[in-house]
């Protein structure tokens, strides 16, 4: 299994699995949504504002995550995981966190501050995020789910600095990923 940042040829690749593992377990209009969202994310026009990792198994993309940049009023270093996807055959083996471990290290080796992510605190709490307040950090839009705010700290300092406002790359400007 390799670990990387995407390259240009893996962006069809990249989409396909998110649609098809979203279509999967949660519909085929939640498919088709996170689909959008990545391609629409592959179009980050900053490459500071994006990383996209993959594991790729006998030249197949099997596994994506994306971090994207949030930006706070006292101007932390701080970035979103979100979306993740491992093919659907492939889940529960250990890849997604493999994959996002990487991804974390990576961060943490550029200077990154903190990571926030939404989703399933779960799985999430098993790569070291625990639950935020959204009332302490608050997301750019109004959560749906707020007990699935997660975030931990790269470096030495404590997740409550993250302060103000928050805003979010252009993908990710829409409640309804909220």
């Amino acid at each position: 299994m390799n670990l990387r940042h995407h390259n240009a040829e893996d962006a069809n690749a990249i989409v396909h699995l998110f649609t098809s593992v979203f279509a999967t377990s949660e519909g085929e209009a939640e498919g088709a949504l996170i689909g959008k969202l990545a391609a629409d994310l592959l179009e980050t026009p900053d490459d500071r504002d994006l990383f996209n990792y993959v594991a790729v198994d006998s030249d197949c993309v099997v596994a994506s995550i994306f971090f994207t940049r949030l930006e706070f009023d006292n101007k932390c270093d701080a970035f979103i995981l979100a979306p993740v996807a491992v093919r659907s055959d492939r889940q529960r083996e250990g890849i997604g966190q493999a994959l996002i471990g990487h991804g974390l290290n990576d961060l943490r080796e550029r200077g990154v501050d903190f990571v926030l992510t939404y989703g399933d605190p779960d799985f999430y709490q098993k790569v070291g995020f625990q639950q935020i307040s959204p009332t302490t950090i608050r997301a750019p839009f109004r959560l749906s789910q707020p007990e699935g705010w997660l975030g931990q700290s790269l470096g030495i300092k404590s997740i409550e600095t993250l302060t103000g406002t928050c805003a979010c790359v252009n993908a990710f400007n829409d409640p309804v990923y909220w």
